[in-house]
């Protein structure tokens, strides 16, 4: 993954104006994707000259790894802190918390969610496959430290193969959250545009599955 560090020009920038420049470049790449994302339109909403953007990042593709560094840096902050919060608590009550905090995450970021989304869907992203196995391997490890926490606890049964639930908790969060995301991806759920009370009565009803699947 190349050119993933911003140049020193844009490090040295205040917050406010790094701010804007990051904001700008997360609209257009969320909304438009990476081939469509126009610099231009980037350092227009900034509100930068036009030359600017090449003294803060080497390229194009610079900016977008970037973006992936700090969108991936706030969704590992969310869950630290859901994980520091819940360290005393069942596995399933920390799964349970853990997904509400994810469904929170993409309300209150829609565009950081949906930079995720261009990343996973179209297969011409610069360095897309790097990208998602970073996502992958975060997810591995999170949930692995839950996991591992509650073996250690007596709360899985004994034989339950570790490496099959990192999967299939990873699948189902990652597909939950699309769900909620994409009209077209919530066939069976409701969870597209549903209420909190709708999102909150099926996430209990995937932990409860998980539960009487794994819990000893």
């Amino acid at each position: 993954m190349k050119d993933a560090a911003a140049l020193s020009t844009f490090r040295h920038l205040p917050p406010d104006k790094q701010e804007r420049v990051l904001t700008a470049a997360l609209e257009e790449f969320a909304d438009k994707g990476y081939h469509q994302a126009s610099l231009n339109k980037v350092v227009a909403q900034a509100g930068i000259a036009k030359g600017s953007i090449y003294q803060y990042f080497p390229n194009k593709e610079g900016l977008f790894s970037f973006l992936f560094q700090q969108a991936l840096g706030a969704v590992r902050r969310t869950l630290t802190a859901v994980k520091e919060e819940t360290l005393e608590q069942d596995l399933f009550s920390r799964l349970e918390k853990s997904l509400r905090a994810g469904v929170r995450f993409l309300r209150e970021h829609p565009r950081i969610y949906n930079f995720y989304l261009k990343i996973q869907y179209d297969k011409n992203v610069p360095f897309r496959e790097e990208f998602l196995a970073v996502i992958r391997r975060h997810a591995a490890e999170y949930f692995g430290s839950l996991v591992r926490r509650a073996k250690a606890r007596g709360e899985l049964r004994p034989g339950v193969p570790e490496d099959a639930v990192l999967f299939l908790l990873d699948a189902v969060f990652d597909r939950f959250l699309q769900a909620t995301a994409l009209s077209a991806l919530d066939v069976t759920l409701g969870l597209h545009q549903a209420p909190p009370e709708i999102v909150d009565k099926r996430i209990r009803e995937i932990i409860g599955l998980l539960r009487e699947g794994l819990a000893a």
